[in-house]
């Protein structure tokens, strides 16, 4: 009978442990999640900024004149 008594404390034990693990896994989910949020905006920002530059007052190579010998 000790046995049988046993083998449920070895399984609440180990029940105890896996909620505790969930949760700790849960925990850096959720961490995770706001970073890559934060980081999916900053993102964002960047793409606006880039596309918000105005395009430099020099020629693209494609413009240019060809030089005096060609």
């Amino acid at each position: 009978m000790e046995s049988v008594l046993q083998k449920i404390d070895d399984l609440e034990m180990k029940l105890s442990f896996q909620d505790i693990s969930i949760e700790e896994l849960n925990q850096e989910v959720i961490k995770l999640n706001a970073l890559v949020a934060r980081q999916q905006q900053q993102m964002l920002l960047m793409v606006n900024k880039l596309h918000s530059i105005e395009p430099s007052n020099m020629a693209s190579s494609a413009e240019e004149t060809p030089p005096p010998h060609y």
